[in-house]
Parts: C-alpha cells; sequence; structure tokens
C-alpha cells in the first residue's frame, strides 16, 4: 500500500513540477462548445467538454477494454443480479466536497433517462441504493451482462458523475447551470467567452489513478495549469497559429491543409485516434419528405460513399467506405443486404414513392470544411434522383440547436444533416447512436421501428459471440428497410500540433491530461 501512494504522490509532484514550467495549454476544438452539459445529448462537443471536468465509474483503456475509474472495488452476486461497488479514497468534487454514494445514484439515474445503455440498464430493474458513504449497490430484476461497459460507455451521453445537488435538481431534458466536476480540470465559467475561447483550470483537489494513463483510464495529471480553447471557425486561421506557436493543438485539421502544415519542422501532424469518426447523413423521419420510407430508400441506394470522401481527402489512407451500418473496425461489421450504388433504382423509388416537390431542407455547417463538402455531394446527389433541395448555411453550433427542432422545414425544421458520430457510437447495436429506433427517444431523425427496438433488446441479452453478430446482420438488413440514416465512410480525424509536446493522449476524443512541454 505503502509503494501504491508513492505513485500517486510522484504523480500529483509531476502535475505541479510541469505547470510551474509551462502553465498554459491552448487548444483549437474542431467546433464551439454551446452545451455545457454532457448528459443533455449526443453533441460531441458536450462530450469533450465532459471529459475535462468530469469522471466516471470505469473507462475503457487504449484495447477498449473497461477499467475501473473512480471506483476501487467491484463484485457481484452469482446469478449477476446484484452489484456492490466501492468509491476510490479521496475523491472530491472540485468545490472540495467529497464524492459520495449518493451523488453517483443521482448522476447515473440522471445520465440513464438520455442514453441508450442506461435505459436498457432500467429496462432490467435497475435499483441503485447507498450502503454507505462510499459504496453502493445496484440490483436488477434479471442479469444483465453490459454492466460494466454501460458504467464506462465512452461515447456521447457519457455516465460522468456530478453533485447529488445539481443531478437531483436538474431534469435530463434540461441542461445543468453549475458545472461543478469530478474530474482533472475546472471550468472557469466567469471567463466564457461564447463563441470565442473557454478556459479550464487544473483542479486541486482531483487525485488522480495510479496507473499510467491509457485511453480514458488510468491517471488523469493535469501536467498545466491552465488549458484555453481558443474557438478559431476558419481552418486555414487555426493552422497558421499553430505554425507561428500562437496556439500548441489544433484539432480536426481538413485534409486540404495537411501539405500546409507537414513540412514545418516545430508542428506534428497526426492521427487524433485510430477508430475514427462515422460520416453519416441524418436524415428526419418525421417530416416530409423523408417521413416516406420509399424516399429514404432511394437516398441509401443513390449514396456512393467514395465519392463523398474523394471530396474532402486526396490521401486514401485518412479514409475508406464501409457498406454497413456498422464501423469497419467493429466485430459486428457486415455487408449483408446493404445495396451498391445504384441512380436508377433510387430515381425508380422517388417515383415510386409519389414524391410532391416538398424540399428538402440541408443544414450546412458552412465552417467545417468536411460538412461544408458533403453537404455540398449531398445536394448534386438529391436533385440528381429528382429531389428538390434548400440548403440553409450556418454554423455547427447552429446545427446543434436547429437539429432537435421537430417542426415541419417551413417552420425552422429540417431533413438533412451531416454528421461525423466517434466509432465507438457505432460499434455494435446495444449503445450504436445511428442505429437506435426509439422514436422520440431515438438520436435526432427520430427513427422508429419496433422490430429494431426489439433485437436491439434482445442483442442484449445474449452472451455467446456467434449469437450476437447473427442478430447484429439481422438489425442490419431490417435496418436497410428502414433506413434511420446514411451511412458515408470511415474518416480519420487529424490533429496539428507543436512539435516540444509530450503526453498527447489519442483516446476517441480529445482530451488534455497528461500533457506537458519539452
Amino acid at each position: 500500500m505503502k509503494a501504491h501512494w508513492a505513485i500517486g504522490a510522484a504523480l500529483l509532484a509531476l502535475s505541479v513540477g510541469s505547470a510551474a514550467a509551462q502553465s498554459v495549454l491552448k487548444v483549437r476544438p474542431s467546433g464551439d462548445v454551446k452545451i455545457l452539459d454532457p448528459m443533455l445529448g449526443s453533441d460531441s462537443m458536450a462530450r469533450n467538454f465532459g471529459y475535462m471536468v468530469y469522471d466516471t465509474l470505469f473507462a475503457v483503456d487504449d484495447t477498449l477494454a473497461v477499467k475501473p475509474q473512480m471506483v476501487a472495488a467491484w463484485s457481484t452476486s452469482a446469478d449477476g443480479k446484484i452489484w456492490d461497488f466501492t468509491l476510490r479514497d479521496g475523491l472530491a468534487f472540485s468545490d472540495g466536497q467529497p464524492v459520495t454514494s449518493d451523488d453517483v445514484i443521482a448522476s447515473l439515474k440522471r445520465w440513464s433517462g438520455n442514453d441508450s445503455m442506461g435505459q436498457q440498464l432500467n429496462a432490467r430493474g435497475a435499483v441503485w441504493s447507498a450502503i454507505d458513504a462510499k459504496s453502493f449497490r445496484l440490483t436488477l430484476s434479471q442479469p444483465w451482462g453490459f454492466v460494466l461497459d454501460a458504467l464506462g460507455k465512452p461515447g456521447a451521453p457519457v455516465p460522468f458523475i456530478m453533485p447529488a445537488r445539481i443531478a437531483t435538481a436538474t431534469p435530463a431534458n434540461q441542461g445543468v447551470t453549475d458545472q461543478t466536476g469530478s474530474g482533472p480540470f475546472i471550468f472557469k465559467k466567469e471567463e466564457w467567452l461564447s463563441g470565442s475561447k473557454l478556459v479550464f483550470v487544473r483542479n486541486p483537489n482531483y487525485v488522480p489513478r495510479m496507473e499510467a494513463p491509457s485511453g480514458f483510464s488510468g491517471g488523469k495529471v493535469a501536467r498545466v495549469d491552465r488549458v484555453e480553447w481558443q474557438i478559431i471557425p476558419d481552418q486555414q486561421t487555426a493552422v497558421n497559429a499553430v505554425l507561428k506557436g500562437e496556439i500548441d493543438i489544433s484539432e480536426d485539421l481538413s485534409a486540404d491543409l495537411i501539405g500546409l502544415a507537414k513540412p514545418a519542422k516545430d508542428v506534428v501532424i497526426a492521427r487524433q485516434d485510430d477508430l475514427g469518426v462515422a460520416q453519416q447523413i441524418r436524415i428526419n423521419a418525421l417530416q416530409p419528405p423523408f417521413n416516406n420510407p420509399k424516399i429514404r430508400q432511394a437516398l441509401l441506394h443513390a449514396v456512393n460513399g467514395s465519392e463523398f470522401l474523394e471530396a474532402v481527402i486526396e490521401d486514401p489512407s485518412l479514409g475508406k467506405t464501409c457498406r454497413s451500418f456498422y464501423i469497419c473496425s467493429s466485430p459486428y461489421f457486415t455487408e449483408e443486404g446493404f445495396p451498391k450504388p445504384d441512380l436508377d433504382k433510387a430515381k425508380a423509388l422517388v417515383k415510386e414513392s409519389g414524391y410532391d416537390g416538398t424540399p428538402v431542407v440541408l443544414l450546412d455547417a458552412t465552417e467545417n470544411t468536411n460538412i461544408h463538402a458533403f453537404t455540398m455531394v449531398a445536394d448534386q446527389l438529391l436533385r440528381s434522383i429528382g429531389l428538390k433541395t434548400d440548403i440553409q448555411a450556418m454554423d455547427w453550433a447552429t446545427v446543434v440547436s436547429r437539429r432537435a427542432s421537430k417542426e415541419p422545414v417551413g417552420k425552422g425544421g429540417w431533413s438533412i444533416f451531416i454528421s461525423g458520430p466517434g466509432g465507438l457510437d457505432m460499434m455494435e447495436p446495444l449503445s450504436h447512436l445511428g442505429l437506435r429506433s426509439n422514436c422520440d427517444k431515438a438520436w435526432f431523425g427520430w427513427p422508429c421501428d419496433a422490430e429494431i427496438e426489439a433485437m436491439r433488446s434482445a442483442f442484449a441479452d445474449l452472451s455467446d459471440l456467434g449469437a450476437r453478430k447473427a442478430l447484429a446482420t439481422k438489425i442490419q438488413v431490417r435496418a436497410v428497410e428502414t433506413v434511420p440514416y446514411i451511412p458515408i465512410g470511415l474518416q480519420y480525424q487529424i490533429r496539428a500540433h507543436r512539435a516540444n509536446l509530450t503526453g498527447i493522449l489519442t483516446p476517441p476524443a480529445p482530451v488534455y491530461w497528461n500533457i506537458a512541454r519539452k
């Protein structure tokens, strides 16, 4: 035990020492942050914000294996219905108050209101109860093999831990106004300049784990005093700022700017992660014209992912098509039933649908090079198969707000937006962000299909990998009929950073602990 405490002390000393040498890290994130509540939905920037200021009970490492994070120990009964957990010693929120079982329980109850895996947990009769201040129990009416996967879920919404006083006072469908967190940094709300800058400072009350960092797990040591997210919509401006040393890191570099930054000896160009993002066309199944399944099927037959990817990348190693609803690296990847591009078939389906000329409203996040290019390709494709279009230009933050509208297109609604959720959100049926077809509880676009939902629920009860793969294939075949969204392809995100930085990690979302300067 003494040796473990010595390691922990060394980690903390490293944090303080590095901060003294270089206290500020300046980052250009991939987008602006409008939602300061990572449990509210699936927005990737809200998720990235969450990893700065909150921690989780469990987390995945570099191999995607689930590891304990805030938890010190856990056990389960022989029948798999009772799970007991104990928190690590010394855990505290950024306001100095200790993290207790009540905080954990309140946080998980709130998270489960928005998350598909949380909802699956609730469907199995989840009851949370405090044993004492540091220990708590989960009781299920039936065993479930995904308990730790759910508690260590890395994709949005992540089961972050916040104070009970905040979680209980804020319904799952409303954003929190107090960002007191359990993670390695503190959000300086008084320094927040919307559309310009977000500031985080090292949390002196945070006690990191003693292991080396790996993925989202291990020792989250803040090795700088201050991290500034500088919102720079124009990527050319951001790259120039990295080249001049005005900022340290620029996320999500567009492929056309790689050649500009690559020759610089003081700048490194590298992948942000190895899973990539699942670029896709998200369609509104509630409103015309995509409330008609034949028109959704028409678009599925029309899309050739290679044409979209070629619009934004020159190096083939930076992306690839996956003719599947599962990301290419998924153990459940299958092309079963997925149609090959066929424009003639797409045109025929549009005619069969009785399309009445309702315009397709595309939300175009013009400051995002990839999204803008994909939107232009989609516009041309839609018109080529006989659909009318209306491209509406805006920034990504406005897309995030607008896509929540269920109104008709003539009243501020929408038909299509392009998005690239992280690969982790597209790996398997249970937590699959895009395949969820549980109507008003589904992701934006709100696909509604009882058959897919029944199969997803059945998937959660399977333990045999072969049986899971077989059911995942059946889900795909059904999704080809219902078309909850249109896959484009896999694209790797690229980051530019100053060469004097060390300790940059590559989990499926950017994180800023462990980074120091040489």
